[in-house]
C-alpha cells in the first residue's frame, strides 16, 4: 500500500513514520510512503500556497493550483476541470484532512486498509480552498471536534491507524480485532448505544467553505455573492454553507430542530 503526504512541512514527517510498528511494515514492504513538498507547485519567487480569502475575514487560505498539481504529478495523469473531471481508480483515495470533515474512525480506518493508495492533502492556515474539497479531494476527514494548526498530525496518525490493519503489520491479527474501538464499535451499534450517542452529540457547525484566488480555476469559479462585496450577503451565504456541511458530513453534530428533513 502507498501513502502520499502532501504538505509545506516536509520535514514534520522524519520522526513520527520512523518509528514502531509503521517503520517495520516499511522495511518489510508491506507500505510505501512518499512526502511531497507542496511548494515545489508553486511559480512565484516567494513559493506562495496561500493568499487572502474572497469575501474578507481573517486568516489565508491555500490556493488550488499548487494542491491539483502536486496530485496530478503523483498519479502521473489530469484530474479534470469542470467541463470533464477524471475518474478516479477505485481503489486509490485523496483525502483532504480538515476540522471540516467527516469523523476519522476505526470503520473508516478498516475501509481505508483494503485500498492500494492514498493520498493526504495537510491543510493549514485558516482553510483550503473548497475547489479543492468539492472536485479534487474524494473525501474530507476530521480525527476529532479539535482545530489543530495543520493536517500533518492528523496525516501521521491515519498512516499509523491504517498500517496497523495490513495483513502482516501485527505479529497477531486477531491483536486489531480485539482491540477497544473494535469493541466500542459493536457496542455503538446496539440501542443503548446510540441513544448515548445522539444525547452527546454537539450541537455545533462546522466552518463555512474557503476561497481565494484565482476567481475563476478550470472552470469553477468561486461563488458570486463572495465576490460582490455585500458583507450581510456574505455572511448569510457562509451560515447556509456551513450548516449544510454540517448536515453533510457530521450530522450528528446537529439537534433535531436544526437537523431538518432530507
Amino acid at each position: 500500500m502507498r501513502f502520499d503526504l502532501i504538505t509545506i512541512f516536509p520535514e514534520f514527517f522524519a520522526g513520527p513514520l520512523e518509528h514502531g510498528i509503521v517503520r517495520r511494515a516499511r522495511e518489510a514492504g508491506l507500505i510505501e510512503i512518499q512526502v511531497q513538498d507542496l511548494r515545489v507547485f508553486t511559480k512565484d519567487r516567494h513559493r506562495s500556497v496561500d493568499d487572502r480569502p474572497f469575501g474578507g475575514g481573517e486568516g489565508m487560505v491555500l490556493k488550488p493550483e499548487p494542491l491539483f498539481e502536486a496530485v496530478e504529478f503523483l498519479l502521473g495523469d489530469s484530474v479534470g476541470d469542470a467541463a470533464e473531471k477524471r475518474e478516479l481508480d477505485s481503489k486509490t483515495s485523496i483525502v483532504l484532512l480538515s476540522a471540516a470533515g467527516k469523523r476519522f474512525t476505526q470503520e473508516t480506518a478498516r475501509r481505508y486498509a483494503n485500498l492500494d493508495r492514498i493520498l493526504f492533502l495537510c491543510g493549514r492556515y485558516e482553510g483550503v480552498d473548497e475547489r479543492v474539497a468539492e472536485h479534487l479531494a474524494t473525501e474530507e476527514v476530521s480525527i476529532g471536534d479539535f482545530v489543530l494548526s495543520g493536517g500533518e498530525l492528523p496525516a501521521a496518525l491515519i498512516v499509523d491507524a491504517v498500517t496497523r490493519l495490513l495483513p502482516g503489520a501485527l505479529g497477531n491479527q486477531a491483536s486489531s480485532e480485539n482491540e477497544s474501538f473494535s469493541l466500542l464499535e459493536r457496542a455503538e451499534r446496539s440501542e443503548t448505544g446510540a441513544l448515548h450517542k445522539a444525547l452527546s452529540a454537539n450541537r455545533g457547525l462546522l466552518d463555512y467553505p474557503h476561497y481565494t484566488r484565482p476567481a475563476d480555476f478550470r472552470g469553477w469559479k468561486v461563488p458570486e455573492v463572495l465576490i460582490g462585496g455585500n458583507h450581510a450577503e456574505v455572511a448569510k451565504w457562509r451560515h447556509a454553507q456551513a450548516l449544510e456541511k454540517t448536515r453533510r458530513n457530521r450530522p450528528d453534530m446537529l439537534g433535531p430542530d436544526l437537523f431538518g428533513p432530507h
